[in-house]
């Protein structure tokens, strides 16, 4: 296949996830017309530094998947190229690569709308040379004992390391998809329960929650393909909050859904847009993309010129927020 080819491909399938990500984005609960908070938009990160000492341009990113906050403070930026992980200081200083888990070069891509049925899936992949480099690279999560999680979507895996890139846990069955205790179908996300069980949000080909022991033991799912309450289109993102409730985003249906710790449905904020990514802060606020809420769902305020992150939002110690944006960019806003 010639590089134009590939190209090409690569264009296209990008398109396709940005049509996904921006469609459908002002719901009438979306809070795109809230209060701005107080946070400013800053560049992020630094330039590349040339060889000669002078700065060479923005990083090359290719589709910024996810963001999150190293135990050491410093950003970890996920994105579908080479060198998939990377490390930042908050000032937006390169630090590192950290090359610790190859991802697959599947890639997510949207089923066209007259082979769609309510039973399937709207999204499916597709590998080889159509695919791109490291396509797989989904999300990243920072789990509160300071081991860091990677999902390979395409690649029906689920990684947990520890700082240094040991891989400690992996779960799923590489290369093949399925719906059971040992199989996902295009996995999208993991979050953390209080007392060191977690979730898997199985995600762009299943369409259920999957709940694991501390140790990787399967211990129940919940969902299943529908748009009622406890149903899913497109379960993308997962978080648990300090009561043990489990907030999941159904992207498709443009609302957030809640359960109890063993998947019981309590309910659902309708008409928030098509937002990816969840991420809830030290004082129980939910961010769902660039719009802040309470427990309940209610709108606190939005970021200034932010957009719906895919599936990262970067919490910092400090307050600072960042975006994982799928045309290639972290966003950062500075909490003033």
């Amino acid at each position: 296949m010639s590089i134009f080819k590939k190209t090409s491909i690569a264009l296209v399938l990008i398109t396709v996830c940005l049509l996904a990500q921006d469609k459908g984005r002002g719901g009438p609960n979306s809070g795109l017309d809230s209060k701005v908070l107080g946070y400013k938009l800053e560049k992020w990160p630094l330039e590349a530094k040339s060889a000669a000492g002078f700065d060479a341009g923005p990083w090359n990113f290719i589709q910024v998947s996810s963001v999150a906050v190293h135990p050491n403070g410093n950003i970890l930026v996920l994105h579908r190229g080479a060198y998939p992980l990377m490390e930042f200081e908050p000032n937006g200083k390169f630090v590192r690569t950290l090359d610790w888990v190859k991802f697959s070069e599947g890639k997510v891509i949207a089923v066209p709308e007259k082979d769609r049925t309510p039973a399937t899936s709207a999204f499916t992949a597709v590998y080889g040379p159509a695919g791109c480099d490291s396509c797989g690279a989904h999300t990243v999560r920072v789990d509160p004992e300071q081991n860091i999680w990677l999902v390979d979507a395409p690649g029906h895996m689920v990684y947990k390391l520890n700082q240094q890139g040991k891989i400690l846990l992996q779960l799923g069955t590489k290369g093949v998809a399925g719906a059971d205790a040992k199989h996902f179908n295009l996995p999208t996300d993991v979050g953390f329960a209080p007392n060191g069980d977690f979730y898997i949000s199985d995600g762009y080909g299943g369409a259920r929650v999957v709940k694991f022991s501390k140790d990787g033991k399967f211990l129940l799912e919940f969902g299943k393909r529908g748009k009622g309450p406890g149903e899913f289109t497109l379960v993308h993102n997962v978080q648990v909050d300090a009561q043990g409730k489990v907030y999941v985003s159904d992207r498709e249906a443009q609302r957030i859904e809640v359960f109890d710790a063993n998947g019981k449905f309590l309910q659902e904020w309708t008409g928030t847009g098509r937002y990816s990514a969840i991420a809830i802060t030290k004082d129980q606020k939910i961010w769902t993309g660039s719009v802040l809420r309470n427990p309940d769902g209610s709108v606190i305020g939005r970021l200034p010129e932010g957009a719906g992150a895919h599936g990262g939002i970067g919490v910092h110690p400090s307050g600072d927020i960042y975006l994982a944006q799928l045309n290639g960019t972290v966003q950062k806003f500075a909490k003033q």
